[in-house]
């Protein structure tokens, strides 16, 4: 996802976009699935994947990195085709809803790119329509395994017990404050709360002085978000693991419900917030904490008077978690292989992997865990503080099409969050027709 400042109703469309129209789109791609045996995308193709010494390649580099970490993606990549004059890539930035339309049908019309970023929960459903191509070589051939980044983002990347992405970075939700705002209210701004009982206590001390807290958001973004991360924090799942079968209906994803919604029946939030107003009212002293991405870091920092904070998601459950989204690499399929092409591809990878602390300074937490444990990405002090969730983190499972049903939860937090209906009701109502895409999607993909 573009995770930086943007117009505000585009970082919301993004969310959106990862559901039903990329994967209409993908279905009528007609590819044949995952195997891939005309292209040998299995095999080690070509040098080892860290150097290139075969003729000069030009790679088409596809991705949605339309606001300010483009510019950090494009010095990454002039720096690589100048220390690599044999590989020259040539970037194409789309926004994410265009370019997860574009991808499939021209990999389907043989114009496809070579190479390109997807969000995690994208892998599954391109690798099942044949779109993109195997990876387990290069992560073989660079000796990468799951102790290499996250248990939890290393697995991200793999369908039917085969990897199709390598991890670049992830964006995780965590908790941003107003210490300003804290400080008035008699609340230690250098100390932020992260258990229930003390973020409840704080709540209540900001609203005895006339401040509701924490605003609930009955949108994507990301008050799904916060829906998921509570719903994992009281040991609920959203989907069973294979993705056949929708679990947020069940007690722990009441439980995350009932207590955003509490927010606003006890007076923490006001009542039908809109998108993106949570934030803005943590930036206009209003409000004392806002969940939110990654993204967030950077727009706050252009507020050069406002004194803020972040923090790792409070633990209101009983065990920590956090929703994040994840960049991944992907090779995409050509109608006839280049086996100089994968090579150079390979290598561009792996470069930009172990360059990702660079990527870090556009507002990101590398998924290389020897980056995230320098010097340097500790110096990026809100990165670094989002950062030491890495081990809970938690993604959708690796199944075709799972964005479709997700669009059931946005649609049952709404209901609830905006007090149309009582969270076991908007929730069972949900995942009634989540089974239903659930099983068409088994139907669609052949899974």
């Amino acid at each position: 996802m573009n995770i930086h400042p943007a117009p505000l109703n585009r970082r919301r469309l993004l969310g959106l976009g990862l559901g039903a129209g990329g994967a209409a789109l993908l279905a009528a791609c007609g590819d044949s699935g995952p195997s891939d045996k005309v292209t040998g995308a299995g095999r080690n193709a070509g040098p080892a994947a860290t150097s290139y010494t075969g003729p000069n390649v030009t790679l088409a580099f596809w991705n949605g990195f339309t606001g300010g970490d483009g510019p950090f993606m494009k010095k990454l990549i002039d720096q690589f085709n100048a220390e690599n004059p044999n590989i020259k890539v040539t970037m194409n930035v789309y926004q994410w809803v265009d370019y997860y339309q574009k991808v499939p049908a021209a990999v389907a019309t043989g114009n496809g790119p070579d190479l390109g970023i997807m969000h995690v929960d994208h892998v599954a459903t391109n690798a099942a329509r044949g779109v993109i191509l195997p990876l387990e070589d290069l992560a073989k051939t660079l000796g990468l395994t799951e102790s290499s980044f996250s248990p939890p983002v290393w697995r991200a990347g793999v369908y039917r017990d085969t990897r199709y992405a390598i991890p670049l970075d992830v964006h995780p939700l965590g908790m941003f404050y107003n210490k300003t705002v804290l400080e008035k209210a008699g609340l230690d701004p250098a100390a932020p709360p992260l258990t229930a009982d003390t973020y409840l206590s704080a709540l209540e001390q900001l609203k005895s002085k006339g401040v509701q807290g924490h605003w609930a958001t009955p949108f994507p973004f990301t008050g799904q978000m916060q829906f998921s991360s509570l719903l994992w924090q009281y040991g609920g799942q959203l989907f069973d693991e294979q993705g056949t079968k929708p679990l947020f209906a069940e007690q722990p994803g009441v439980q995350a419900l009932t207590w955003l919604t509490d927010l606003v029946k006890n007076g923490h939030s006001p009542k039908n917030v809109a998108q993106d107003a949570d934030v803005v009212a943590l930036r206009n002293g209003k409000n004392a904490f806002n969940w939110n991405g990654i993204w967030t870091i950077n727009t706050l920092r252009e507020d050069k008077a406002l004194q803020w904070g972040v923090a790792p998601l409070p633990q209101i459950g009983s065990q920590k978690a956090a929703w994040a989204g994840s960049h991944q690499f992907v090779q995409f399929k050509q109608k006839q292989a280049d086996e100089n092409k994968l090579a150079a591809g390979k290598v561009f990878i792996n470069w930009i992997s172990q360059h990702s602390i660079e990527w870090a300074k556009a507002g990101q937490v590398p998924a290389r865990k020897d980056i995230r444990d320098s010097a340097d990405f500790t110096a990026l002090t809100e990165q670094a503080a989002i950062g030491t969730q890495i081990d809970y983190l938690q993604f959708l499972p690796a199944t075709p099409g799972i964005s479709d049903a997700m669009a059931t939860v946005d649609t049952a937090v709404n209901e609830a969050i905006l007090l149309r209906k009582e969270p076991a009701k908007a929730l069972a109502d949900a995942a009634g027709k989540a089974s239903s895409i659930l099983e068409s999607n088994r139907k669609k993909y052949g899974a």
